[in-house]
């Protein structure tokens, strides 16, 4: 599957990307993707991963930050 992503919003993820441990923008918004699903799901009342045990609120506020810059929360 394929989504098209403006230009725009391909630019400033890559500045986001700089020092991270991300290599593309797909990756990037891969790894986003699944954090809101997983955000959704864990709101929706399903049981989280174990691997989700030492999430803390750091945590969430990178992801929530990330989410933001993209456009996703205001």
């Amino acid at each position: 599957m394929k989504i098209e992503i403006p230009e725009e919003l391909v630019e400033k993820i890559k500045g986001r990307m700089e020092g991270s441990e991300f290599e593309s923008v797909q990756e990037y918004i891969e790894y986003v993707l699944e954090e809101v699903v997983e955000e959704e799901e864990g709101e929706q009342g399903i049981e989280e991963d174990e691997e989700d045990e030492d999430w803390d609120e750091e945590d969430e506020e990178k992801v929530k930050d990330r989410l933001r810059s993209l456009g996703y929360l205001e």
